[in-house]
C-alpha cells in the first residue's frame, strides 16, 4: 500500500478523533459542567456498575493512576463512591452515588444527540457497522503488535524511540 495513503488515512482518523471529542466534550462541559473523560467513566458505571479502577482503565486502555485520579474527582464532586471490594480486599468497587445517576442520564441525551449529529446524520447505518467493524480489527490488530513487542527480548544495539 502506498506509504502516503496509511498516512492521510491516519491523518484523518487523529483529526476525526480530535474534532469529535472537543465537540462532544464542548457540548457536556457547557450543558452539565462535565469532562467527556468524566461522562465516559460515568458512562461505564452506569452501564456495567460495580468495576474496579483495574476494570475502569483496562476498558479505557489508560493508566490505573490516571483512571484513580478522575475516579477521585468524581467523588468529591459526590458523583461516585467507593466501596470496600468483597472479594478483594486489596482493591475497591466503584459505583454511581444517586447524583451521579442523574448527572450521566442526562448528559447520555446530550452524548446521543451529538454522535447523531456528526456521525448518525452523515453515515447510513450499514457504513456505521462496516467502519466499526474495520476499527475493531484494526485496534485488535495494534495490541496484538504491543503484546509481541512486550514479549520480545530485548536486541542489543536497538534504541526505541
Amino acid at each position: 500500500m502506498a506509504d502516503a495513503d496509511l498516512k492521510l488515512l491516519y491523518r484523518e482518523l487523529v483529526s476525526l478523533e480530535i474534532e469529535l471529542w472537543e465537540g462532544i466534550e464542548g457540548r457536556l462541559k457547557a450543558e452539565y459542567d462535565l469532562p467527556l473523560t468524566s461522562f465516559e467513566v460515568l458512562h461505564l458505571l452506569l452501564r456495567r456498575p460495580g468495576r474496579r479502577i483495574q476494570d475502569i482503565a483496562e476498558e479505557f486502555s489508560i493508566t490505573v493512576g490516571g483512571t484513580s485520579k478522575v475516579v477521585d474527582r468524581l467523588e468529591s464532586a459526590g458523583l461516585c463512591a467507593r466501596r470496600a471490594n468483597p472479594n478483594d480486599r486489596r482493591s475497591s468497587i466503584v459505583e454511581l452515588t444517586p447524583e451521579g445517576r442523574k448527572l450521566v442520564h442526562g448528559a447520555l441525551k446530550v452524548f446521543e444527540e451529538e454522535l447523531e449529529l456528526r456521525i448518525g446524520s452523515v453515515l447510513p447505518e450499514q457504513s456505521v457497522r462496516e467502519v466499526t467493524a474495520v476499527l475493531r480489527t484494526l485496534r485488535a490488530a495494534g495490541r496484538a503488535v504491543d503484546a509481541e513487542r512486550k514479549s520480545a527480548p530485548k536486541q542489543p544495539g536497538r534504541r526505541t524511540p
